[in-house]
């Protein structure tokens, strides 16, 4: 088992948000609101259970997942989509791989001191955010 990331944390920055909204064919106007906003994020570890909230004031997405078993994401909240995703430890890193319409569709978290990095990918786009730890 890796690390234990439980805890709430704000956005520091992002790059590339709009050419990874891109590459999950999202709509320009959509893709302009998204790039505007400030997610929070909320990690709650519970041995091989976890839930992830990614908190805005437009709109929230919850995965409650166990690690290391392929389960049915809804991702029609975020591109309309669903997929067979699987989160599991690499060594410190968390990892998820999401197979359906998109190749090389996933993410990964990873704490830095007090910094959450998540980098997020879809065919050969990667999208980067730091979020900082604030309780």
């Amino acid at each position: 088992m890796g690390i234990d990331l439980s805890g709430y944390y704000q956005l520091v920055s992002q790059e590339n948000m709009e050419a990874y909204l891109a590459a999950l064919d999202i709509n320009i106007a959509l893709r302009k609101i998204v790039c505007l906003l400030r997610p929070d994020k909320e990690i709650i570890q519970n041995g091989n259970r976890m839930v992830i909230r990614t908190l805005t004031t437009f709109r929230n997405y919850v995965m409650d997942f166990p690690l290391d078993e392929e389960f049915e994401e809804d991702l029609s909240a975020v591109d309309g989509r669903k997929c067979r995703t699987t989160v599991r430890w690499e060594g410190d890193y968390l990892v998820c791989i999401q197979n359906g319409e998109k190749a090389n569709r996933g993410w990964k978290h990873w704490l830095e001191g007090d910094l959450l990095h998540l980098e997020m990918t879809v065919e050969g786009v990667i999208c980067k955010q730091i979020f900082k730890k604030v309780k």
